[in-house]
């Protein structure tokens, strides 16, 4: 699936066949678990992480925890069956599914990947506007050929896309860490907050739900296990298991450091915005208000982590996107027709005039009916030993799974409920 460089494939090679036990050696096998951490420190997180921090200060960082535990479970279990089966989510959907679900299925999660790139694209061309004083239709532009471009890359072999990408979720890691040392942290309420479960209000409730029910992306599962369905050549189910030891490592490890960037995220609002500017709630709101309160460089950091967010993000999600569209139907596009497809409604709705913020909540409404549709699928094949084997993971794990499904669906039916008018009293009574 994935055409990987014929160095990269010879390092794997030496690695499974026991002739190579370095730590360089295993490098080889990084990569698809760090494309797959962008989609959860896309732009559409920055708006939930600036209303936790500047509301609620370090109270709710519990809850970024939590879902990044969750996000590794789902994440793991996607590159199990990619790994075991050879196939992706989309393939064994179709495989195993009647065809009008297919169908049903496909349609979703089309659906759910122009939802993905509506905000990701926003995001990046939001950045750009503010950080170079361009109309936003013009930041939309330069956003669509610098994804277009990195893109193109992939005919050079998928190893410079995962260096690429990588480079990017380093530069937003970094960008956060200056953050860190600019801003006044409260470290020990931090620790606190970190730790302790509280829900301080009904209010503080619906932004719970943001974070958490926007955490496990449908294009990320969809993706990662196309990622790794034919990543190493194995020849028997040892290599097998030690490819599989690999990604679960990666999956900790680069979901770890996302985590710990939305983290640095609601640190940075709820020591900048929790005293005294509570009511930022937007991106831009955000980055005039830092400007005098942590100087222009903390404020021009934040939108270059934005502006790699939301390029980094819309690439990942154009790949996703193609690869659902092939393993659902079998059929392939060339990807400058997927990279049109996908963005043209970001494009559509600035032309209509909608609130560039406003549309990014959409989005994550639409992602939230999506959702159901490969967290479900995901849960079912991972019990079967039919399609698993021997793999199938311990009834442990399947019942975490279960319940993350659970908590992270019930949730997402909260949010539908208020973006739809009902009451959360209704709710809970």
């Amino acid at each position: 699936m994935r055409n990987l460089t014929r160095k990269t494939r010879i390092g794997m090679s030496t690695v499974l066949s026991g002739k190579n036990s370095g730590i360089r050696g295993k490098l080889f096998f990084a990569g698809p678990a760090i494309i797959a951490s962008v989609a959860y420190m896309d732009p559409g997180n920055y708006a939930t992480n600036i209303q936790a921090g500047a509301g609620y200060g370090y109270t709710l960082l519990w809850i970024v925890l939590l879902a990044n535990l969750i996000a590794m479970l789902f994440q793991a279990l996607s590159a199990r069956l990619g790994i075991v089966t050879g196939k992706n989510l989309a393939e064994l959907s179709r495989d195993n599914f009647p065809k009008p679900v297919v169908w049903i299925m496909w349609v979703i999660s089309e659906i759910a990947a122009m939802a993905t790139d509506l905000a990701e694209f926003l995001g990046g061309a939001i950045g750009l506007s503010l950080l170079f004083g361009l109309p936003l239709f013009v930041g939309m532009v330069i956003t669509a050929i610098i994804t277009y471009a990195i893109l193109v890359f992939e005919r050079l072999g998928f190893r410079p896309m995962e260096l690429i990408i990588g480079a990017m979720v380093a530069i937003i890691g970094l960008a956060y860490l200056a953050e860190m040392l600019i801003a006044p942290v409260d470290w020990a309420a931090a620790g606190i907050g970190l730790m302790t479960p509280i829900i301080p209000d009904t209010a503080a409730l619906i932004i719970i739900v943001g974070i958490i029910g926007a955490t496990v992306m449908p294009h990320a599962i969809y993706l990662h296990s196309g990622l790794m369905q034919s990543r190493a050549d194995v020849r028997n189910d040892d290599e097998r298991r030690k490819v599989l030891r690999y990604s679960n490592i990666e999956v900790v490890l680069a979901l770890a450091v996302a985590g710990m960037i939305n983290m640095a995220m609601v640190i940075m609002a709820a020591s900048a915005f929790n005293q005294g500017y509570s009511d930022v709630a937007e991106i831009e709101t955000a980055y005039y208000t830092l400007t005098p309160l942590l100087g222009a460089a903390a404020a021009g950091m934040f939108l270059t982590s934005l502006i790699f967010s939301g390029i980094s993000s819309s690439v990942v999600g154009t790949m996703a996107g193609q690869m659902i569209m092939q393993g659902f139907l079998r059929f392939h596009v060339p990807i400058w027709i997927r990279r049109l497809v996908t963005m043209l409604p970001a494009f559509a709705v600035v032309g209509m005039g909608v609130n560039a913020t406003q549309a990014l909540v959409m989005s994550q409404v639409v992602l939230s009916i999506a959702l159901p549709v490969p967290m479900v699928a995901l849960i079912v094949f991972s019990s079967r030993k039919d399609i698993l084997g021997a793999f199938i993971p311990p009834l442990g794990l399947r019942v975490l799974a279960l319940l993350g499904a659970c908590a992270v669906l019930g949730l997402n039916f909260v949010l539908l409920a208020d973006f739809f008018g009902l009451p959360m009293t209704t709710l809970f009574g």
